[in-house]
């Protein structure tokens, strides 16, 4: 007796690519042309009776088998993603400083004269000219200043970026590195929105304000980006958050930054010290006061700027103190 046609059930879980091969092929059995392509069993089967049409086709997935997407990820082996921090984008090996095997055991002096050896060897191997060393530089300093600011890593990636594209326009040239890696960290917060200040930027770097402003403008230029106004909010919480103000004078701060701004008294000044001088104004009419030294340490603004805004600010406002 000739055995029934060997059948099996769709999983649902299974990602499917449907094949309408009227033309090119049909079932044996009921001679439908809809012939499902099951990925994870390498099967071919017909989409209406269920027939294994064909059932020795090439399973280029993996061994493993996962019915839902977490299942899916959680049994991925893949390596780290590619990362635009790194001057050879990650794709390179690197041998720990740790002196122990795979078992955590410690090795011998002589192992470990040969690891150093090695170590040294392939840091020596990763860059193989000048300017890959000083790409290397450049984004180790960006990371540096990023991680003293707080900065996310999907900035951290748009400034890598963005000094990429200053070398390959061959506009480092004239220009210190560190200059043109401040600048486009600067630039990518700016970008992203970010609320960091050219002042905040330039504590942690080792350059000078007025030449991180320079090469910023020069920058932003030449690579054709496009930079919004800064919005004064920006910088309320964490001045705020810095001088542990309620979320009352953030609020109050925030409704004169608007009622100001309409009045047309932003243009041309410092996002920074507005921002200072409406959390100046705010904790007052809040009745949780903070002197103006304490609210320009946090700003780095100076205290001339911070009263000459406020003095503004509160005639704008109809206030009378």
């Amino acid at each position: 007796m000739a055995s029934p046609p060997r059948q099996r059930e769709r999983n649902p879980g299974t990602t499917e690519q449907t094949q309408e091969s009227a033309g090119e092929r049909a079932c044996d059995e009921c001679g439908s042309g809809t012939l499902v392509k099951s990925e994870d069993q390498g099967e071919l089967v017909c989409d209406e009776c269920g027939l294994i049409v064909e059932g020795t086709n090439i399973d280029h997935g993996p061994e493993w088998r996962a019915f839902n997407h977490s299942e899916r990820q959680n049994k991925s082996r893949v390596g780290a993603p590619t990362t635009q921090t790194m001057h050879d984008k990650g794709l390179t090996t690197s041998i720990d400083w740790k002196n122990q095997d795979a078992y955590g055991r410690s090795l011998s002096s002589d192992k470990r004269n040969q690891m150093r050896r090695l170590r040294k060897w392939q840091e020596r191997i990763r860059t193989k000219d000048a300017g890959e060393r000083n790409l290397q530089f450049a984004l180790s300093e960006t990371d540096r200043m990023a991680s003293s600011l707080g900065i996310p890593r999907s900035v951290r990636e748009v400034a890598c970026v963005m000094y990429r594209r200053a070398l390959d326009e061959d506009l480092i040239r004239g220009r210190s590195i560190e200059g043109v890696a401040t600048s486009t960290l600067y630039a990518a917060c700016r970008m992203e929105g970010i609320p960091r200040s050219l002042e905040e930027v330039s504590g942690v770097s080792r350059v000078e304000r007025k030449e991180i402003g320079r090469t910023y403008r020069y920058v932003a230029q030449e690579l054709g980006l496009e930079m919004e106004p800064v919005n004064p909010k920006k910088y309320v919480p964490r001045f705020c958050s810095e001088l542990e103000l309620s979320e009352e004078v953030q609020a109050k701060a925030n409704e004169i930054i608007d009622t100001t701004t309409e009045q047309g008294l932003l243009s041309g000044k410092s996002p920074t010290g507005y921002a200072a001088a409406a959390i100046y104004a705010a904790s007052l009419l809040c009745n949780e006061k903070k002197t103006q030294r304490e609210v320009s340490d946090v700003a780095q603004v100076t205290e001339v700027t911070i009263r000459n805004r406020y003095q503004e600010q509160i005639e704008a406002m109809g206030i009378h103190e």
